[in-house]
């Protein structure tokens, strides 16, 4: 247990020698998969797996803001994770408010800054209450801005968008050829950088419906590890990873 602890404490000082802060990415995109799987095979409850992903989240929030991270972006519930069993959505349901209960005076006293992204309707009561007094309590906080993707599909938010834009056109609102820039406006990261990093655990590569549209030029890293097992030597070495990359946005 000693020779895994020092391993990774050698590990750690390594990484931060070699990751340079100035390059850093400014948005860091994360699918958290694989908490089911990760109780299962320990012959546990699925819930106790989504419940130490929660414990993930504090310490990968952590160290992101610690490394400098400008935008993290966490998948925490998507539009199609509604046809889970009802048992199992009732209890993801019940982890922002429990999250926002315990975390949220660190939130404020490291100047995080929370915001929500996806279709706030549909969810429940309390959990829309819990991320909007976590967002009005961090509203003017400048430091690191933590978006928690809560019944989010980027295929529904396209639509949305497009939608959006018909009316505000019929109204005369949108005059002339939509570009980029305008298409953006309307989505939910409006204002926003697109991630520079998309991660995502568990083994899985795939982006499932996660930022379509944002994640066309990120850098993507994939892990087999599952989240409740994803480490801030793990966020450090796909910060390491990512810093030796060329990004080229189709130019030489």
């Amino acid at each position: 247990m000693w020779g895994l602890v020092l391993d990774s404490t050698i590990r750690e000082k390594e990484l931060t020698r070699k990751i340079d802060p100035e390059k850093v990415p400014r948005h860091i995109a994360i699918i958290m998969d694989g908490n089911g799987r990760w109780a299962v095979e320990r012959g546990l409850p699925r819930q106790e797996g989504h419940r130490q992903g929660v414990e993930t989240v504090r310490d990968i929030v952590r160290c992101a803001e610690k490394l400098g991270i400008s935008i993290l972006t966490l998948f925490a519930f998507s539009t199609e994770n509604w046809q889970r069993p009802a048992w199992e959505v009732n209890y993801l349901m019940s982890l922002p408010e429990k999250y926002f209960q315990s975390e949220l005076p660190e939130l404020i006293r490291k100047n995080v800054q929370v915001r929500l992204i996806g279709d706030a309707a549909r969810l429940p009561r309390k959990v829309r209450k819990a991320v909007e007094d976590g967002s009005e309590a961090t509203r003017d906080n400048t430091g690191m801005i933590l978006n928690f993707a809560l019944n989010y599909g980027s295929r529904s938010e396209i639509l949305r968008a497009v939608n959006n834009l018909i009316k505000e056109a019929a109204a005369g609102k949108v005059k002339g050829q939509v570009d980029e820039k305008t298409f953006s406006s309307y989505l939910y990261t409006a204002g926003l950088p697109d991630p520079d990093l998309l991660i995502r655990t568990s083994g899985e590569k795939r982006i499932s419906n996660f930022l379509l549209w944002q994640l066309a030029y990120s850098e993507l890293w994939f892990t087999n590890v599952y989240w409740p097992d994803f480490s801030k030597l793990h966020l450090m070495e796909a910060v390491h990873d990512y810093q030796m990359r060329k990004r080229r946005f189709g130019k030489l």
